[in-house]
């Protein structure tokens, strides 16, 4: 089966704005294959390697936002997603990696609760 870690984050958007339609979530698409052209224009645009998948822009519980990387099943950080998530908790933003619906789901309703 291919693409298995774009297929759960299309669930997990699915499943946010339906339940949270007030919430702005958006992904940053950094990954996938690509030309040469592309990823150098890309690149020029200000693309940055090993930024998150999904931002979810809402501050909150003392974080101005939230990140999440997401990974299929067993899948690893990148050193350069490992900096990112450095430099996110470094200014106040929360991050996550993700690698189920479950816990996705667990992610977003914990950080958007009230209290």
């Amino acid at each position: 089966m291919k693409n298995l870690e774009s297929k759960l984050q299309i669930l997990c958007v699915k499943w946010f704005r339906l339940q949270f339609p007030n919430v702005l979530i958006f992904s940053i698409p950094n990954g996938g294959q690509r030309s040469l052209i592309t990823a150098k224009i890309l690149k020029a645009e200000g693309t940055v390697s090993g930024v998150a998948d999904l931002q979810i822009l809402k501050a909150k519980k003392g974080y101005n936002g939230l990140f999440i990387e997401m990974k299929y099943g067993k899948g690893k950080q990148s050193e350069n997603q490992i900096n990112f998530q450095k430099k996110c908790e470094e200014e106040n933003y929360k991050y996550e990696v993700c690698n189920s619906f479950e816990k996705f789901k667990e992610i977003c309703k914990d950080y958007l609760r009230e209290k």
